[in-house]
C-alpha cells in the first residue's frame, strides 16, 4: 500500500538523518527486495534526506561533523542502489569532476561535497587532491562533465585555480566552472573567471543542481 511504502522510505530518510550508516544501507536493500523503484528510493529517501540536512546546516542546526557524518550514511544507502541504477540505465542529473587543485592535499571539504553531490543526484567524477590544471583538462575531454569544481584550503595554491580555468577555457571547455574551500570568495571567483562560488558543501550542492537546471535547485 502507498502509505506503508511512504512509512518505509521515512525510515531510510531517518537513518541518514540519525547517522545510521548501516541502518540507512539495510532498510535500501530491503526496500530493492520489496521491488521498490531504485530512483523512488534515491529521490524520496536519499536525495530529500541530505536536502534536510542541507537546510539543517543554513540555519545552523547542524554542523560540518554532523553533515559528515550524515552524508556518509546517504552514501552506503546510495551504494546498495549503485549497481542496481546503472543496470537498469537511470541517468543522473548530471556529471561533475571535482578536485583539489595542485599543491594542495586537502581533502576533508572536498570529500563532503562530492558525497553530497552523489546525494544530490550527480553522477561524481573525483580527482583526489594535488591535481593539476592538465589533469582537470583530461578528466574534462573525457567525461564532458556539465560542471568542473575546483577547492582550495591554502591562499598560496590559489592561483592554481586560475591556471586551471584559464587552461579549461583555453581550449574550449563550456561547461560550468565553481570554486570553493576555505579562503576562496565570490570575488576571487569571479576575478579568475569560474562561473561560481559556494560557501559550503550544501550552497555547492544547491549552486551544481541550478548550473545543471535541475527543476528544484
Amino acid at each position: 500500500m502507498a502509505e506503508d511504502l511512504d512509512t518505509r522510505l521515512d525510515a531510510i530518510y531517518d537513518a541518514v538523518l540519525a547517522y545510521e550508516a548501516g541502518r540507512a544501507a539495510e532498510l535500501v536493500r530491503q526496500e530493492t527486495a520489496r521491488g521498490t523503484g531504485c530512483q523512488q528510493i534515491l529521490t524520496d529517501a536519499l536525495i530529500a534526506a541530505m536536502d534536510e540536512v542541507g537546510d539543517q546546516f543554513a540555519e545552523g542546526r547542524l554542523f560540518v561533523p554532523e553533515m559528515l557524518m550524515a552524508a556518509k550514511a546517504m552514501k552506503a544507502g546510495l551504494e546498495v542502489l549503485r549497481p542496481l541504477l546503472s543496470a537498469t540505465d537511470a541517468k543522473p542529473i548530471g556529471t561533475i569532476v571535482i578536485g583539489t587543485v595542485h599543491k594542495d592535499l586537502h581533502d576533508i571539504g572536498k570529500n563532503l561535497v562530492g558525497m553530497m553531490m552523489e546525494g544530490g543526484g550527480l553522477k561524481v567524477i573525483d580527482l583526489g587532491v594535488d591535481v593539476p590544471p592538465d589533469r582537470f583538462l583530461a578528466a574534462a575531454q573525457e567525461h564532458r562533465p556539465d560542471v568542473i569544481g575546483l577547492s582550495a584550503l591554502l591562499t598560496t595554491t590559489m592561483p592554481n585555480m586560475r591556471k586551471t580555468v584559464d587552461m579549461l577555457r583555453g581550449v574550449g571547455y563550456n561547461g560550468r566552472i565553481m570554486v570553493g574551500g576555505a579562503p576562496v570568495n565570490a570575488a576571487f571567483a569571479e576575478a579568475i573567471g569560474a562561473d561560481g562560488f559556494a560557501p559550503d558543501a550544501p550552497g555547492a550542492v544547491k549552486l551544481a543542481r541550478k548550473f545543471i537546471g535541475a527543476a528544484d535547485a
